[in-house]
C-alpha cells in the first residue's frame, strides 16, 4: 500500500513497481498497456509520488497524484520491487515488517481485492476480481482462483472494444494475458484444460498480430499432453525455444520429453 512505499521512500530506498495506464500504442489508439514505474520520492503536501518514467519522460522527475497512483497500480495487484545492496537486508526486512512473510501478503493481497469487489466499478471492478483470483493462484488455491477468474472475464466481456466511443473506465484492456498468466494457473491446476487451451488461443490470435507469445504457448503446451495431443504440445514447446531462447520452461519440459529444442 502507499504507506509502505511511503515509509522505505522515507528511509532512502526507492520502489520499483508494476502498473496499467493508458497511452497511444504504436498504431495511434489509446489502449492498456503493461508498465513499470520507478518511485523515488513523495510530497505530502501535494499528495503526489515522484516517479521515474522511462517510456513516457526519461531521466524526468514526474508527480503523479495518489489517486492516480493506486488506480495504475490496482491492474497489477498492487505488485513492487525492492532493489538494495545485499548489507541492507535486514533492515529491508524491518521495514516490510509482515509483508516480508509471503503468505501474510497474499491473504492481504486478497482481503484488499475482496473489499476492492465491493467499491469499485467498471474496468476496476474487472481489476478487482482479477486480483482476487491472482492472489488465490499465489496462495495455491486454484479453484477459488478459477471461479474469480471466471466472474472477471464475464466482466471483461462486457467493456468496450479499443476504439470505440467508451470511456477509459470501461474500456477493454485486452493485452491483460500479456503480463499476468494467472488464469493458466488456475485452470491448469484445476484440470481445466481445454479452458487453458482456449485462453491461450484467444490470447495468441486475437490480442495481438502474431502469436508470439511464449507463456501462452507454453501453458497450451501443457494443456495438450493433459488432454494426449503430445505432438501438438512439442510444436507449442519449440516455438516458445524459437521465440526466447531463454526460455527456461519451454526448454525444461521438452528435456523431460526427451525432445530437443
Amino acid at each position: 500500500d502507499i504507506e509502505l512505499l511511503k515509509n522505505f521512500l522515507a528511509n532512502g530506498y526507492p520502489v520499483l513497481i508494476e502498473k496499467g495506464y493508458y497511452e497511444n500504442d504504436y498504431t495511434g489508439k489509446n489502449t492498456w498497456m503493461g508498465h513499470f514505474l520507478f518511485v523515488t520520492g513523495y510530497d505530502e503536501a501535494e499528495d503526489v509520488f515522484i516517479v521515474q518514467d522511462a517510456y513516457l519522460e526519461p531521466g524526468q522527475d514526474l508527480r503523479v497524484p495518489y489517486e492516480e497512483f493506486i488506480n495504475g497500480w490496482r491492474s497489477f495487484n498492487y505488485l513492487f520491487m525492492l532493489v538494495y545492496p545485499p548489507e541492507d537486508e535486514a533492515s529491508i526486512l524491518e521495514l516490510l515488517g509482515p509483508w516480508a512473510d509471503p503468505d501474510w501478503a497474499n491473504r492481504r493481497a486478497l482481503d484488499i481485492a475482496n473489499i476492492e469487489i465491493g467499491t469499485q466499478t467498471d474496468i476496476d471492478l474487472f481489476f478487482a476480481w482479477f486480483n482476487k483470483g491472482t492472489s488465490h493462484v499465489q496462495l495455491y488455491e486454484y479453484v477459488d482462483a478459477a471461479f474469480a477468474y471466471d466472474y472477471a472475464f464475464v466482466l471483461y466481456a462486457g467493456l468496450g472494444e479499443s476504439g470505440e466511443a467508451e470511456t477509459i473506465e470501461t474500456r477493454r484492456p485486452y493485452r491483460m494475458m500479456w503480463y499476468q498468466t494467472g488464469p493458466y494457473w488456475a485452470y491448469y491446476y484445476s484440470g481445466r484444460y481445454q479452458d487453458v487451451i482456449d485462453l491461450a488461443d484467444t490470447t495468441l490470435y486475437e490480442t495481438i498480430s502474431e502469436p508470439t507469445l511464449e507463456e501462452s504457448l507454453y501453458w497450451r503446451a501443457l494443456a495438450r499432453l493433459a488432454i494426449g495431443e503430445t505432438g501438438n504440445a512439442v510444436e507449442d514447446l519449440q516455438q516458445t525455444i524459437y521465440l526466447n531462447p531463454n526460455f527456461a520452461p519451454g526448454r525444461d519440459k521438452l528435456a523431460e520429453l526427451g525432445v530437443t529444442p
